[in-house]
């Protein structure tokens, strides 16, 4: 089944809805950069809830950034996305595994305490950004609160990742419920009682698509717009040149000596983009 976002309104308008199924999408993640359980469930939660927040972005070829920093063995987790439904991360160590006493994945114990940055971006220029202490580390409520506090917006945060026995993704999604000003209280009421009474996502979506689970939860709910999503790095061997061009003469003359040339690796997807001894050559003569 293809990955898919949908939103949609609830209660006349009053309720925004997001909802995500990515199994593939963090499939792909967790086999890039060979993750542990613990933290291919860290990874899938923070892709699910940043291309639901990259799917508001309002301007063309606008881009999201979140930035998870840490104090415990998962330093840092950075995710990538944009409005077309395109995705991407890097982290600083895939191979933690970590549970808590009930035998769950502990993403929170993972990371630890520290801070959650947002950063909206169009043409390489900083629209806005935003920066929130984290709450557990179990990312949901830290992506809720960072709505309470940076947009105003009462939010409900609920995603989950599913792994095996074999360490693959069996399922994975999310969603988030957002109060708008023209809600009442009894359409407030309603969605808390549908909020109090969840599952964790991931339950869901392994019985069911993600379709099925918005009329399950939302008997009034109306689907406004369906994307597909997808792990996307869209790097190339031009961005890396670029790289290499800001290096100073004194350190491309030591790659052409020292290394007969430059092999640049990316972070986000792994690929590697050789450049020989007259490419580099070719830089400093251009200077």
């Amino acid at each position: 089944m293809t990955d898919k976002l949908i939103r949609g309104m609830a209660r006349d308008g009053n309720i925004r809805i997001l909802m995500i199924s990515s199994k593939d999408l963090v499939q792909e993640a967790k086999d890039l950069h060979d993750t542990y359980p613990t933290v291919t469930a860290a990874l899938g939660r923070a892709m699910n809830v940043s291309l639901m927040m990259a799917h508001m972005l309002k301007n063309e070829n606008e881009k999201l950034s979140v930035e998870i920093r840490g104090n415990n063995e998962l330093k840092y987790l950075i995710v990538n996305a944009d409005n077309t439904g395109h995705v991407r991360a890097t982290l600083n160590n895939p191979h933690i595994f970590k549970v808590k006493d009930n035998g769950k994945l502990d993403v929170g114990g993972i990371i630890g305490e520290g801070t959650l940055k947002v950063t909206h971006s169009l043409d390489n220029k900083i629209l806005y950004n935003s920066v929130v202490d984290l709450q557990s580390g179990e990312i949901g409520d830290d992506f809720a609160y960072y709505f309470a506090q940076s947009e105003q917006i009462p939010s409900a945060v609920s995603v989950g990742v599913l792994v095996g026995e074999d360490l693959n993704v069996i399922s994975s999604g999310g969603m988030i419920i957002q109060v708008l000003p023209s809600a009442t209280e009894e359409d407030i009421v309603a969605i808390e009682n549908i909020v109090s009474n969840l599952k964790p996502m991931s339950t869901y979506l392994k019985e069911m698509s993600v379709y099925e689970l918005f009329n399950e939860l939302f008997e009034d709910g109306v689907i406004l717009s369906t994307s597909d999503v997808a792990y996307h790095c869209g790097c190339n061997r031009e961005q890396m040149h670029q790289v290499l061009v800001t290096l100073n003469t004194t350190d491309l003359n030591d790659l052409i000596e020292n290394d007969h040339g430059a092999t640049l690796k990316c972070h986000y997807c792994n690929q590697e983009y050789h450049f020989n001894e007259e490419e580099l050559k070719d830089i400093i003569k251009s200077r």
